[in-house]
């Protein structure tokens, strides 16, 4: 199993953080043509996509709570996502329905919003 962490930055770019989540959204592709190449060797990859974790990095960031994750969230989360060979796993559930709604946003008004 290979386990790679990307973020859901990469799931749409955003002129606050566009450098970070295009090499997260190149990882996000990566990983998913690396599950796809090894499968038939009975390779397991998955994408873990934690959304805000509290660290010292982002220790003086105001993240809200019911967004972020822990360091344990994450690593339980993706010791569950290998034992049940997941394919993509969101660490917080409902990022996956915040970024569908972000993604089904038209680019002609997405790009006009200051995210």
């Amino acid at each position: 199993t290979i386990a790679g962490i990307s973020s859901v930055a990469g799931e749409r770019g955003r002129q606050s953080n566009y450098i970070y989540g295009s090499a997260k959204a190149g990882f996000t592709a990566y990983l998913s043509g690396l599950r796809n190449k090894l499968y038939h060797n009975n390779v397991h990859v998955v994408t873990i996509l934690p959304g805000f974790v509290y660290t010292k990095m982002t220790e003086h960031l105001n993240l809200p709570k019911l967004l972020t994750a822990t360091p344990e969230d994450v690593a339980d989360y993706t010791c569950n996502a290998i034992i049940k060979r997941k394919n993509v796993v969101y660490i917080k559930w409902f990022w996956k329905w915040i970024m569908l709604i972000i993604k089904c946003i038209p680019e002609t008004m997405f790009k006009k919003k200051k995210l």
